[in-house]
């Protein structure tokens, strides 16, 4: 949305601009409950069994899943297996998780290979999602379409914008929000730079 405002109404308008968005970074985006869906946590076909990944690297069970990317591709969390990851819970209407964004598309290619950002997308419509994804310029970083809440649920992610890191052995090392510069540093630290 574009507002126009001329003369007087300038710094006004200004000032009302920085309350608002000073307000929605103290708040962040919490509040937004996990997406709900009927049905199982796990849907069919959804590996939980663990087992060795294509390169014979054992997949925790923490990583043993599957999914579908906005594209629409399957998406294996096996693939991920022996290396750290992290997973960015973000929701396309979320001021924080478009704040972040900024840092997400800039730092995911440089650690692609090391410590791959996988981006959980949730809360939101699907095309909400996918011009969110365009807009910020994360289509080179996997977005996964989780409207149904299932990754939401099983990470036990409560509120946008959330970072759940997982370490090389599959354990969650983290949970919670990141700003850029925390975020930055766990990548060079888990990526051993």
């Amino acid at each position: 949305m574009r507002t126009v405002v001329t003369g007087a109404s300038t710094r006004g308008a200004v000032v009302v601009v920085v309350a608002l968005l000073a307000a929605l970074a103290a708040g962040g985006c919490g509040g937004g409950q996990p997406p709900r869906a009927a049905g199982p946590a796990v849907p069919a076909g959804t590996s939980t069994a663990s087992g060795p990944a294509a390169g014979g690297v054992p997949v925790p069970d923490t990583l043993a899943f599957t999914a579908t990317t906005l594209e629409g591709a399957s998406f294996s969390g096996a693939a991920l297996a022996g290396r750290p990851v992290v997973l960015w819970f973000w929701a396309p209407w979320c001021a924080t998780c478009a704040s972040q964004a900024w840092t997400v598309a800039e730092v995911a290619p440089a650690y692609r290979e090391t410590v791959p950002i996988v981006g959980v997308a949730g809360l939101g419509e699907q095309k909400a999602m996918r011009d969110f994804v365009t807009e910020f310029a994360l289509a080179g970083t996997p977005q996964i379409d989780d409207r149904a809440g299932v990754l939401w649920r099983r990470f036990e992610v409560v509120e946008q914008s959330t970072f759940v890191i997982v370490d090389r052995d599959g354990r969650i090392v983290h949970r919670g929000f990141l700003d850029g510069e925390a975020l930055t540093a766990r990548l060079a630290a888990l990526a051993g730079r």
